[in-house]
């Protein structure tokens, strides 16, 4: 599998196709390159005359941990940048959705040059959106290392999958002092809380300077994680934005989320669902 180090760690990847448009597709929470859904878009793109990067992002898959981002979003939207100027897909359009749609925007507004369009879904906001964040991305960790050290960080449920398909992640786990990723913890969680903007991590006046192309899934109305209202008021502010309605009913992300926990698909699977859309972005 090729790999290679951007920003301190090592990140595994794969382009799929050799066409003359460049695609990036990353999922949210995470999930690896792997998850349903993800492989199965880049092939129907690349089919499309896409050549499309897929990739696991610091902290997830067979890529290596990192914990040196002011906040976990800035930081993995540093790497995709890295990434797509190293491997020559830069400016990219990336399709991205929940956490990747949060880290896609970033990427947009701190590397225009890497960036060439954005089509993204399930934007995180809300009160019950943004409170399930810091708990699902930061607290068991820092509670784990906190009380037992950073050998409790090893056992947690989350932290599994990098660790198998990357063993040498143990090592960098164990390497951190307990203090300063606990203080890490703390600082992503922070983060995760919006001051101005509808979303984390960005403020108003950055999504009112964006100046690329941007559509933007409507959420579900009975989506407590990536509410209507928030899809709606990101597009609005988005100079150009378009609000566009997703390929699939409203109850999606509940159904996917519902099947997922249960062993059955994954919560990105209907990806591929959005061909027609983005090749619409790419031929206007």
């Amino acid at each position: 599998m090729p790999r290679l180090d951007i920003n301190g760690a090592s990140l595994a990847y794969e382009i799929i196709g050799d066409g003359a448009r460049s695609v990036a597709i990353t999922p949210g929470g995470r999930f690896s390159r792997e998850t349903p859904g993800v492989r199965e878009l880049a092939q129907t793109l690349a089919d499309n005359d896409c050549r499309v990067l897929i990739y696991d992002r610091p902290n997830c898959g067979e890529s290596e941990v990192l914990f040196t981002g002011t906040s976990e979003t800035r930081q993995n939207a540093d790497a995709l940048a890295g990434l797509l100027r190293a491997t020559g897909l830069a400016p990219a359009l990336i399709v991205a959705a929940s956490g990747g749609a949060r880290e896609a925007i970033v990427a947009a507004i701190h590397h225009p040059d890497a960036v060439s369009g954005l089509h993204v879904q399930w934007l995180s906001g809300g009160a019950i959106g943004i409170a399930t964040l810091p708990i699902f991305y930061c607290a068991d960790a820092a509670l784990a290392a906190a009380t037992h050290g950073m050998e409790a960080v090893l056992k947690l449920p989350g932290w599994q999958e990098p660790l198998t398909r990357w063993p040498a992640n143990r090592d960098r786990i164990l390497a951190q002092d307990r203090d300063a990723f606990v203080a890490t913890m703390r600082r992503w969680a922070d983060a995760y809380f919006p001051t101005d903007a509808p979303i984390p991590c960005v403020t108003r006046a950055e999504l009112v300077a964006l100046n690329l192309p941007v559509t933007v899934l409507r959420g579900g109305a009975s989506d407590l994680h990536h509410p209507r209202e928030t899809s709606e008021a990101v597009a609005a502010l988005i100079p150009g934005g378009v609000l566009s309605e997703p390929p699939w009913g409203d109850r999606e992300w509940l159904e996917r989320l519902d099947a997922s926990m249960a062993g059955r698909g994954g919560l990105f699977e209907s990806l591929p669902k959005l061909v027609p859309s983005i090749l619409t972005m790419l031929d206007a």
